[in-house]
């Protein structure tokens, strides 16, 4: 059965491609990549050359044009490896590169699409600072203008593929005090002045995370993504995309949950009968299907509304809404296999332990739960 009306032929069929790229690529080697702490850099190209990192981004640079859903599919399907850690870095050119794609001049579309959409080089976005994160208004780093260069000085943190990234989608402020001083910068990285440093994280392990420190470091004044002073917006609706992503994703996560959940259970014996025989696991596992089953509704119906009015109040009041829902849905998940699971869910290497480590980002990363309640109600006119 479907997920949703919408979804169409062209949908499943990238459904089955995705399947099948996770089940040959990723699912095999997460474990290994975790308790490594990286991943080959190779996948990157293995994911191009599927058509996976062109998702979403214009024909004229190497990419396939695609809806909400086809996205949504691609987030579900990446989650079945239970690896948000790959999840994160591999696909971290969907949040760097679209305010590119979206609001850069045609010569960096050019010089820098195609080769992030054949997986030769890694787009990173750098929002997050030490003094704050979904405050976005508020940010520290600066970027003056000197003749034809930008001098930004600040530091981001909490920066996914800060350390392997090629390119970063930096946010600085150009302008005066709050969001419409805020504009975009594309920083290579090897520009003089910026430097990285790795973060150790509870999950996510073999994601690289970094703090980037930026001392009058030169950026040319072409690497100015869209308006002076306008980036406020671009950063906006990139955030919805990412928040979109993100619930779909958890979505996934809390599926691989149960299916491990289940599937221990039908095998599992205890007081002379499998666990599934007993009432109390039972319910265990209804009450994760029930909410998996009521969180996907939510992303599939959340996606079809912004597919229909990408600005409208409700549905992006809705899209909050349905982050924190699928996230807590995560979590809930994740708790209640590991609980199934007994023992084996306590021991490094399983899909159920790998997703309990990595629950917290999720309510986290791409707008707190606390943020997301409370743009839910402006956008709702309750605030």
């Amino acid at each position: 059965m479907k997920a949703h009306p919408a979804l169409t032929e062209e949908h499943e069929a990238f459904r089955d491609t995705m399947r099948r790229f996770v089940a040959k690529e990723i699912s095999p080697f997460a474990t290994e990549w975790d308790e490594a702490g990286e991943f080959p850099r190779e996948m990157y190209r293995k994911a191009a050359s599927a058509g996976l990192l062109g998702v979403g981004f214009p024909e004229d640079y190497g990419g396939t044009p695609a809806d909400l859903l086809m996205h949504i599919v691609l987030s579900e399907e990446v989650a079945m490896a239970g690896s948000g850690g790959v999840h994160a870095s591999l696909f971290s050119h969907s949040i760097g590169a679209p305010p590119i794609a979206n609001a850069g001049s045609e010569e960096m579309k050019r010089r820098v699409l195609p080769s992030i959409i054949a997986g030769e080089k890694i787009s990173a976005l750098a929002i997050t600072e030490p003094s704050g994160g979904s405050d976005v208004a508020r940010l520290l780093t600066s970027a003056k203008l000197e003749g034809n260069e930008y001098v930004v000085n600040g530091e981001k943190t909490f920066i996914t593929s800060g350390m392997r990234a090629d390119y970063y989608t930096v946010a600085v402020r150009t302008g005066g005090p709050g969001a419409a001083g805020v504009s975009l910068l594309l920083i290579e990285r090897d520009r003089p002045g910026f430097t990285r440093f790795e973060l150790k994280k509870m999950g996510w392990w073999c994601s690289d995370t970094a703090t980037l420190r930026f001392d009058n470091c030169r950026v040319p004044a072409a690497n100015l993504i869209g308006e002076e002073n306008q980036g406020f917006r671009i950063i906006m609706r990139n955030f919805n995309s990412e928040r979109l992503g993100m619930s779909a994703a958890a979505v996934g996560f809390a599926q691989v949950c149960l299916d491990d959940a289940v599937a221990w259970a039908l095998e599992r014996q205890t007081f002379g009968k499998r666990l599934v025989e007993h009432q109390a696991i039972r319910h265990k596992l209804v009450d994760m299907q029930m909410r998996i089953h009521a969180a996907r509704a939510m992303v599939y119906d959340t996606a079809y509304k912004l597919m229909q009015a990408p600005r409208d109040a409700e549905a992006i009041a809705q899209l909050c809404m349905t982050k924190n829902f699928a996230t807590r849905t995560m979590q809930f998940c994740a708790d209640e296999a590991v609980q199934t699971l007994g023992g084996a869910g306590f021991v490094r290497g399983t899909r159920a332990e790998r997703v309990y480590r990595e629950v917290k980002v999720m309510t986290i990363g791409g707008g707190a739960e606390e943020i997301m309640k409370d743009l839910a109600a402006k956008q709702l006119g309750w605030q």
